[in-house]
């Protein structure tokens, strides 16, 4: 009897040490960081014609356009001035 609550025990310590050595989730993003990721991706690359977005972008690409927007969501909506730079 003694052993099956000691097992017990050890089992449930397991399980709780597998469960808090997790990786923590992803934060998810808010709206106001994503507008202003938005925002700051549509300055640093205008479109080659306002109002047409198939015309594509003056600066950069669609790829380097995705990756400085994903770039400004890991860092919480802050870009810094080199990063826009870059673009050009």
């Amino acid at each position: 009897m003694f052993t099956s609550v000691r097992l017990r025990c050890a089992f449930l310590a397991l399980i709780c040490i597998a469960l808090g050595s997790t990786p923590n989730q992803a934060i998810a993003v808010t709206v106001e960081v994503a507008k202003k990721c938005k925002a700051l991706t549509d300055t640093a690359y205008p479109p080659r014609e306002p109002g047409n977005p198939a015309a594509g972008s003056a600066k950069g690409t669609g790829r380097s356009q995705q990756e400085y927007f994903n770039k400004c969501l890991a860092n919480g909506g802050k870009m810094d001035d080199d990063a826009s730079k870059q673009a050009k």
